[in-house]
């Protein structure tokens, strides 16, 4: 099992003919994910060769969808377009799309998540500003390297990619049912309480890995959902204890106000749930391995 990407997925990218959707396009498809096809209006009717694969370019992802049964959208377009691209998956009820790229304008991104809820919440939105979500042996949809891991019972939901991967690394020999990297922006599409929820309700995930990060109160809200509705044993991180108080730091949703925030609010939070958290990223890998070994 795998949450929201696995072996049935067909994956399209809106962008694929462009150099950053071309080059991840590529490496999707060595990890074998299952990719019918790219969007580009401009190149429409035309077929690309990637590596022996020849891929059709559609104007649409409509007519994606109609052409190939795509039902997931890898987006890899530049931020000033990614709107439009957006809100075109979302009508044609694509039903994940994973929004990869940095630098969309919130005003953006607040825009297509609130057409998506408009439309009925009938396609799931993955990002931005994110690496994607990885099912190691079923799927890789995004920029998460396929060779850091292998599967196995963990599931991680992350707001940093970079932690992500370390984590990956760090538990390989242990390996994930699957990683969502949901992205750091103030305004996102899928949160850790989804994923919290998606991991709870699969069978094959034993245990869960959620990082989160300075600012908001996304992790705190996640500390809630954790206490009434989550059985499964939870590790957690938060990026930022050694950030300086009353700074911006990384991401754009890592804003501090007041003591609200911060990774000491937040660890509290968590470990108030049940959450065991971790100091650093391999102390919380340590923590992962001995709730695996006491599972």
């Amino acid at each position: 099992m795998a949450i929201f990407l696995d072996e049935n997925s067909k994956v399209i990218v809106q962008g694929m003919t462009g150099s950053e959707g071309m080059k991840h396009t590529r490496r999707m498809l060595k990890a074998g994910t299952e990719i019918v096809g790219g969007v580009n209006p401009r190149k429409a009717g035309t077929k690309v060769d990637v590596d022996g694969v020849s891929l059709p370019v559609f104007a649409s992802v409509q007519e994606a969808m109609a052409e190939t049964g795509a039902n997931t959208s890898v987006v890899f377009v530049p931020p000033a377009f990614s709107k439009a691209a957006v809100i075109e998956a979302i009508d044609a009820e694509i039903g994940l799309v994973i929004v990869i790229t940095e630098g969309i304008p919130v005003h953006d991104s607040v825009a297509f998540w609130n057409h998506a809820e408009a439309k009925g919440g009938k396609t799931r939105i993955v990002g931005p500003n994110c690496p994607g979500i990885a099912s190691p042996g079923k799927s890789n949809a995004g920029i998460t390297p396929a060779d850091i891991t292998g599967a196995g019972p963990i599931g991680l939901v992350s707001k940093s990619g970079t932690l992500t991967y370390q984590l990956m690394y760090e538990l390989r020999d242990i390996g994930f049912s699957t990683s969502v990297g949901i992205g750091g922006d103030p305004v996102i599409g899928t949160t850790h309480i989804d994923c919290l929820k998606a991991f709870e309700a699969d069978p094959e995930t034993k245990a869960i890995v959620m990082i989160g990060e300075i600012g908001g109160d996304a992790e705190e809200r996640a500390a809630e959902f954790i206490k009434d509705h989550v059985t499964k044993p939870v590790v957690g991180y938060i990026a930022g204890f050694t950030a300086p108080e009353g700074k911006t730091m990384g991401h754009a949703g890592a804003i501090i106000s007041g003591s609200a925030g911060t990774a000491e609010s937040k660890k509290e939070a968590l470990e108030a749930a049940g959450v065991k958290v971790g100091k650093t990223p391999s102390e919380t890998a340590r923590l992962m391995r001995e709730v695996i070994e006491n599972l």
